[in-house]
C-alpha cells in the first residue's frame, strides 16, 4: 500500500533532538487498518521519499497518528529544517 503526503517537520526532544513529519490522521486511520499484523510494538517499518532520497525506517504511534522519522542524513541530502513542509511518498515494508 502506498501513501503519500504533506506535513510540516515537527522536534521531539529528548537527550538529542529528533525531527519527524507527521502524518495527517485520515491517512494514519487507513494505515493502521492496512498495517494490521504488520506492527512491532506499535510500530510499522515503512520505505518513505521525500524529494530524491529514499530511506527506511519505522512509523511510531503518537496521538492518534504516525511520526515519520527524518534522519540526518536524508535531512542534510534534502535541506530540510525545522517547521519545513515536505511532501513524503511512503509504502509498507522495507523493500527497494
Amino acid at each position: 500500500m502506498e501513501y503519500a503526503f504533506e506535513g510540516a517537520v515537527i522536534e521531539w526532544r529528548g537527550p538529542a533532538p529528533f525531527y519527524y513529519v507527521p502524518m495527517p490522521v485520515e491517512d494514519a486511520e487507513d494505515l493502521k487498518e492496512d498495517a494490521r499484523g504488520l506492527e512491532y510494538w506499535g510500530q510499522v517499518a515503512v520505505t518513505a521519499t521525500i524529494g530524491a532520497t529514499t530511506f527506511t525506517t519505522a512509523l511510531f504511534p503518537k496521538d492518534g497518528t504516525y511520526l515519520l522519522p527524518l534522519k540526518v542524513a536524508v535531512r542534510k541530502a534534502e535541506g530540510i529544517g525545522l517547521d519545513d513542509t515536505v511532501a513524503v511518498q511512503m509504502r509498507l515494508g522495507h523493500e527497494a
